[in-house]
């Protein structure tokens, strides 16, 4: 955000200096060709001259204003002032949403699991052998060898 405003403000100095050599050009002119003019006109085109040097320091000067306020905060001009809570609440929405939806999901691997634990179990009561021949070593080289003819 630094860099925009430096690089606004280095504009902003660049179009100044063009504005100043413009209207030192400007006047040079003007100067020029006064000394024909009558006093009255003379004089209205100096009031009308300092009045214009006198909006243009107002403008600048509410320009330098916006930069400063809305560029030294980092906010924009839509979204200055404090967040309101409407704003709160829907950013912390998606955390909210993140958060339930890991709960949900180890949920349902514990409930897989515990399916699949009564499954095992289920078929190893309904067997016609006794559980503890599945922990028996040679029983388990028996079913290795009889599944490889």
């Amino acid at each position: 955000m630094n860099n925009f405003i430096s690089t606004t403000s280095g504009q902003l100095a660049h179009r100044e200096a063009l504005e100043s050599r413009v209207a030192l050009a400007f006047a040079a002119r003007l100067r020029d060709g006064s000394d024909a003019l009558p006093h009255d006109v003379c004089e209205r085109l100096r009031f009308a001259r300092e009045r214009a040097v006198a909006t243009a320091a107002l403008q600048r000067k509410a320009a330098a204003v916006a930069v400063a306020v809305h560029g030294g905060q980092g906010r924009t001009a839509a979204l200055s002032g404090p967040p309101s809570l409407w704003w709160r609440l829907a950013s912390a929405l998606p955390l909210v949403v993140l958060l339930a939806g890991l709960v949900l999901i180890e949920q349902h691997h514990s409930v897989e699991q515990i399916i699949v634990a009564a499954e095992i179990d289920s078929a190893l009561l309904a067997d016609e052998l006794p559980p503890d021949a599945y922990r028996d070593p040679g029983f388990a080289e028996y079913l290795r060898s009889s599944a490889t003819p």
